[in-house]
């Protein structure tokens, strides 16, 4: 039950299982060009944007996004509310690109308001990135909202969807995302080893005038490259591509309401064995994702997260620490190839241990 890698299917377990083939053959060129397609297909967005993957972690594709789409003479607003937003912070800094960082605590929600007041006094900002679900407390951040800001002051937005895309509906078409971010193992349901930008293809043209900052990650670098050849333009994960492929088809089948539908079903169900434990949810219950949900650690001496996560991991659940929020937390993700029946068995374990150790929240 932790937010990445997600749990996989037997199907896209198997898919692993191909014959060794060079990644340079024209098989393999045809299954990445399908790939992409696929990838971008997930957020309707054909018409009007690219994919471009890369070999490595989520955040690798947002290393990518961030390190090439801002011009020389450009500066990038961050939203920090989270480890993510923070990371994003992190990469700007390592390669000296111009920003300002809008940093309020993890956990509190983002004010439209004060946001704007800062295009408005800072018109030297080119880019807004901003995390979509941020998983260091499950806030799902005002994604409509944020992008109007960027259409108001002409700024490119860079949305880290990492946690958020195929598990929540993201159009392309409604909403005017110029670079979106995610990876293969989260609620496409694939495997660990492989990250993508989700670009518009205008936005994307411009930043072939841009130096690169860098040769590996570098979006156009790659982009033309697979445009040209229709291959990566460095070695592949191979097995994880077709482990992607078959996740891809398996979201078409399911469908994005139907995958929304089963994640929302299992959040709901796990809300009920939280409140009959009596343990308190971080944030208001219209700031989450329901996708991963915060929990507030209970003031018991008689409780100890390792010892409840080793317990859980006896009985076949893993379940995640928090990661610096307003108040300490552990968390549970409801995303991946589960369903609720597997958030009763989770609710069961709970009591029983709450119970067993008599831990309570008074």
């Amino acid at each position: 039950l932790n937010p990445g890698p997600a749990t996989t299917t037997d199907s896209v377990k198997q898919a692993l299982m191909v014959p060794d083939i060079c990644p340079r053959e024209q098989e393999f060129g045809d299954l990445t060009q399908s790939v992409l397609k696929k990838v971008v297909q997930v957020v309707n967005g054909n018409l009007t944007h690219s994919a471009v993957i890369f070999a490595g972690s989520g955040t690798a594709g947002v290393e990518a996004a961030l390190s090439s789409v801002v011009a020389q003479d450009g500066k990038i607003l961050i939203l920090d509310n989270g480890a993510y937003g923070k990371r994003a912070e992190t990469i700007i800094q390592a390669y000296g690109i111009p920003h300002r960082t809008y940093r309020i605590g993890w956990g509190e929600y983002p004010d439209v308001a004060e946001i704007e007041s800062i295009f408005q006094q800072d018109r030297e900002l080119t880019h807004f990135a901003f995390v979509h679900h941020e998983t260091t407390t499950g806030m799902l951040n005002p994604l409509p909202e944020l992008l109007e800001l960027c259409q108001k002051y002409e700024v490119d937005s860079i949305v880290d969807a990492m946690s958020s895309y195929a598990g929540l509906p993201i159009d392309l078409q409604e909403l005017p995302i110029d670079y979106l971010i995610s990876s293969s193992n989260k609620c496409i349901q694939g495997m660990a080893g492989t990250s993508f930008v989700i670009a518009n293809n205008e936005k994307l043209a411009k930043t072939a005038k841009f130096p690169a900052r860098n040769l590996y990650l570098n979006l156009w670098g790659n982009h033309s490259y697979i445009e040209k050849t229709g291959q990566f333009q460095f070695t592949p994960p191979v097995q994880i591509v077709y482990a992607l492929n078959a996740a891809l088809d398996e979201f078409f089948v399911e469908t994005q309401a139907g995958r929304t539908a089963r994640y929302f079903k299992a959040y709901e169900t796990l809300l009920d064995g939280i409140d009959k434990v009596g343990l308190e949810l971080l944030l208001p219950k219209s700031q989450h994702s329901k996708l991963l949900t915060a929990i507030v650690e209970p003031q018991s001496p008689n409780y100890d997260f390792m010892e409840m996560h080793d317990y859980f991991y006896e009985n076949d659940i893993t379940i995640y620490p928090g990661k610096g929020a307003k108040q300490d937390t552990f968390r549970i993700a409801n995303i991946g190839a589960i369903d609720y029946r597997d958030m009763l068995l989770f609710n069961e374990k709970l009591l029983q241990y709450f119970e067993d150790r008599k831990i309570s929240n008074s």
